[in-house]
């Protein structure tokens, strides 16, 4: 490992753009689809990796819902974050924001209270473990209709209190923001934050959308807003964070190259942008993997990486004073390799 390598993973950081679903890796899919007597299409551990051979978000999709259909019980959430926190603890990860994407078990007959309480469960033991603190982000898919979103929202209603905020994720493509305006006014009046999925394979016009009309606290992905240098500017200007996923973009073909993936550029421009690994067991890594991948691809200096992740706690969710306390770490831990 290099002195490089050894700062990043050391260095403290929050993980903003994680879906909980995401991280299922084939051995736990594995275990749990033994456990409940769940068939998969797939032989062995091998096979399955050599399924993630995507060439676009739907082919992920697909395969990462077939996935999710072994999550039947509130141990397998318990299991499924349990086994990312400790992974992100390993990263240096001190504050987690976990997406989950309830449609997708409450629509085989998985209760909403299953899903959330098993989540909540390893969130009380990643902070009692690891002292990683985490905020839930219930995420609607935009491939279904906003009524559809509307019956989850309302599912929420209990633990409203446990939920930070609400996304949109899903196919990019043919659902624009605009589809979501009502269910996201509905969400901020209920007191949680807004985030949602922009500019990934969707056109700029998707980001403008999700400012203008849903009226965003964060934008996930937005890589093609740099496609339109008004939008670009008035992102910068707004000081809007955008959690960007280097690996998930390279699996994804949003760049054909790491080499030439955009993330200092944006920086460059005065975009708040964050380094988060979006769906880590489908897309090659986690969090420190991003981090080094980017960094040794586009050559990242060590001010630019410790910018990454300070954008990531004042990006955050956090409360300002929770924000400060981490900023303050971050800046002795850097001090300690001046």
């Amino acid at each position: 490992m290099t002195d490089l390598d050894s700062f990043i993973t050391g260095l403290p950081k929050a993980e903003l753009h994680l879906h909980i679903e995401g991280s299922l890796e084939p051995e736990l899919m594995f275990e749990l689809a033994k456990r409940n007597g769940v068939e998969i299409p797939f032989a062995t551990v091998e096979e399955v990796r050599a399924a993630y051979a995507f060439s676009n978000l739907q082919d992920f999709l697909d395969i990462y819902y077939a996935g999710a259909n072994v999550l039947r019980t509130r141990a397998d959430f318990h299991d499924l974050a349990a086994a990312y926190f400790a992974r992100a603890a390993a990263d240096g990860v001190v504050h987690a924001e976990i997406m989950f994407d309830p449609q997708t078990h409450t629509d085989r007959g998985i209760p909403f209270a299953d899903v959330i309480e098993g989540l909540l469960s390893a969130m009380a033991e990643a902070e009692a473990k690891f002292g990683m603190t985490s905020k839930l982000i219930l995420s609607f898919l935009r491939h279904l209709s906003e009524e559809a979103a509307f019956e989850v929202l309302a599912m929420a209603e209990p633990w409203l209190d446990r939920i930070e905020a609400v996304g949109l994720d899903s196919s990019e493509l043919g659902h624009p923001p605009v589809k979501f305006a009502q269910v996201f006014e509905a969400a901020r009046a209920k007191g949680l934050k807004l985030t949602a999925h922009a500019g990934e394979e969707g056109p700029p016009e998707y980001v403008y959308q999700a400012l203008d009309v849903l009226h965003v606290d964060r934008i996930d992905h937005g890589n093609r807003s740099l496609e339109d240098p008004v939008l670009t500017d008035r992102l910068a200007d707004m000081g809007m964070t955008l959690t960007v996923c280097p690996l998930s973009n390279l699996k994804l073909c949003v760049v054909d190259d790491l080499g030439n993936h955009p993330i200092d550029r944006m920086l460059a421009l005065g975009l708040k942008a964050t380094i988060n690994s979006d769906d880590p067991a489908y897309f090659g890594g986690y969090i420190g993997d991003n981090f080094r991948a980017v960094a040794q691809a586009r050559g990242l200096d060590r001010e630019e990486i410790v910018t990454l992740a300070r954008n990531s706690f004042t990006g955050s969710f956090l409360p300002p004073a929770a924000i400060a306390a981490h900023l303050q770490t971050l800046e002795t831990y850097v001090a300690t390799y001046a």
